[in-house]
């Protein structure tokens, strides 16, 4: 989509002032606002097939525009070149209270995050999400999935937190391109 069409579908009084000079900068300067980006594995089942999804990722060059519920790409902490998919469970100043009656309850420090992976079946191993690497840092979050393509036929947005979603709304209208998604997928 070229940047003139973006700019008639911004003008059309979906987007506030700010929000089209905000993407006047960022689209001449910095790109997209978003990215695809490769995910199989049964840790993200339901939201994410697991043989495979292409996902829309909004970059966030500020960790903190994520929010509880919002499936987020962070960093590995083990192996900071991978990527891991997970929802973000809670954030900074959260209690963390076990199901096992032997472990303390903890409150996460400041620009450190708890995230699940949504499939419940999995043992804390398989899933390698909070159970097993413990807090996060905010700064391995790198983007919130905005949309999955599984298939062909069965794609849409991905359920994140309602104020999220609100301000993905726009980024997503003028940035979907399930041509190019569907290109990019590999199942």
């Amino acid at each position: 989509m070229n940047s003139f069409n973006t700019m008639q579908k911004y003008a059309g009084g979906r987007i506030t002032q700010a929000d089209v000079s905000d993407f006047v900068f960022k689209d001449f300067l910095h790109g997209k606002l978003t990215y695809l980006h490769w995910n199989k594995g049964k840790e993200m089942t339901p939201t994410i097939s697991e043989q495979g999804g292409t996902l829309l990722v909004r970059k966030l060059p500020d960790p903190t525009k994520a929010f509880v519920g919002d499936v987020v790409v962070l960093k590995d902490p083990e192996t900071l070149d991978n990527f891991l998919v997970r929802r973000l469970a809670a954030i900074e100043g959260y209690e963390m209270v076990s199901s096992d009656e032997k472990d303390e309850p903890f409150v996460l420090e400041e620009n450190q995050c708890w995230v699940l992976a949504d499939n419940e079946n999995l043992k804390p191993q398989e899933a390698r999400d909070s159970r097993i690497l413990g807090p996060v840092s905010m700064m391995n979050i790198v983007g919130r999935v905005v949309y999955c393509l599984r298939t062909a036929v069965d794609h849409g947005p991905v359920q994140n937190s309602h104020h999220s979603s609100r301000m993905d709304s726009p980024v997503l209208e003028v940035e979907l391109d399930i041509d190019e998604m569907a290109k990019d997928h590999k199942a």
